[in-house]
């Protein structure tokens, strides 16, 4: 997700990581990482990870140091299914504020640049994992910065479904079909460049909870809540869609049936709410226990397959 605001916060946490734990944080090095061997074949699997925030994993312990800008977290899910597959070579490249238009050009950062994310990609990838969209058009951005601050107008109603729907058209939405038509453009561009990959579009794990509230930890009006799961469901379904136009070879991994009773409201919550966790998490994104779940997701549909 992509907010400057929180971004600028979450920066002062990561050094403060850096400083607090400099040891056990990943080396500063944007080569691949080879994780210890588990499977038979004599070539590893090649392995890349491109995506935004909800893959690189802002704040969960530890960060690399490679591109502080970007909050790759060693226990993202990437490094955890490179980890449980093993016999893995994993080129992490995501980066957290990426949209689809960072995957083909450098995306700025408060201190240098991260290279377009598919120069990580080679005709030998056998592995591609892409979460992503959900920054595009400032989707995400705009709920998470305009719904808190409507609450205090309307705490019981809708505000903030009423100030994105204009002349009776939900603009969110009207932005996530467009999405849906630039991922499907990242697609075609990973299949050109890997292509014997298999690839997965990763989707967005359930933030709110399907009934009830919790304001304390998501600031957003009651009416408001339905709302929220209806756009990240719009989201996930234009991501689906993307995927099976992209042809054989191409999956969509929906996260959201598996992340049911792990909203931000729950007791064993995937994601942070609106306070964020210097040590754990940013607010409103996976935590670790989010991160392994999504890696468990991932990890089944290729035991599936046999991989």
């Amino acid at each position: 997700m992509r907010s400057r605001r929180s971004l600028v916060t979450v920066l002062v946490s990561v050094f403060v990581l850096a400083l607090i734990h400099p040891a056990t944080a990943a080396a500063a090095s944007p080569e691949p990482v080879q994780t210890s061997p588990v499977q038979t074949s004599s070539e590893p699997m090649r392995y890349v990870a491109l995506g935004d925030s909800y893959t690189s994993g802002p704040l969960i312990p530890f960060q690399r140091l490679d591109r502080i800008g970007c909050l790759r977290s060693t226990n993202n899910y990437p490094s955890v299914v490179a980890r449980r597959l093993g016999h893995t070579v994993l080129t992490d490249v995501s980066c957290a504020g990426a949209d689809t238009t960072d995957v083909t050009r450098p995306q700025e950062l408060a201190l240098g640049h991260n290279p377009p994310q598919f120069d990580a990609l080679r005709s030998d990838t056998d592995l591609v994992t892409i979460g992503i969209g959900g920054n595009d058009y400032g989707v995400f951005g705009s709920v998470i910065d305009t719904c808190p601050e409507l609450r205090e107008t309307d705490p019981t109603g809708s505000p903030c479904q009423e100030h994105f729907t204009v002349d009776g058209t939900d603009t969110l939405k009207a932005a996530i079909d467009r999405t849906r038509v630039d991922v499907e453009t990242v697609l075609a561009g990973v299949r050109q460049r890997s292509p014997k990959a298999t690839i997965l579009l990763i989707g967005y794990p359930r933030i709110a909870p399907p009934s009830g509230t919790c304001p304390h930890i998501l600031p957003f009006s009651d009416g408001d809540y339905a709302w929220l799961n209806d756009i990240e469901e719009t989201l996930n379904a234009a991501l689906a869609t993307a995927a099976a136009n992209s042809g054989t070879g191409t999956t969509f991994i929906d996260t959201y049936p598996a992340s049911l009773g792990h909203d931000a409201c729950s007791d064993h919550a995937w994601i942070q709410g609106r306070v964020l966790n210097p040590i754990g998490a940013a607010h409103y994104h996976p935590n670790h226990w989010g991160m392994e779940g999504v890696a468990e997701v991932i990890l089944d549909h290729l035991a599936a397959r046999g991989r």
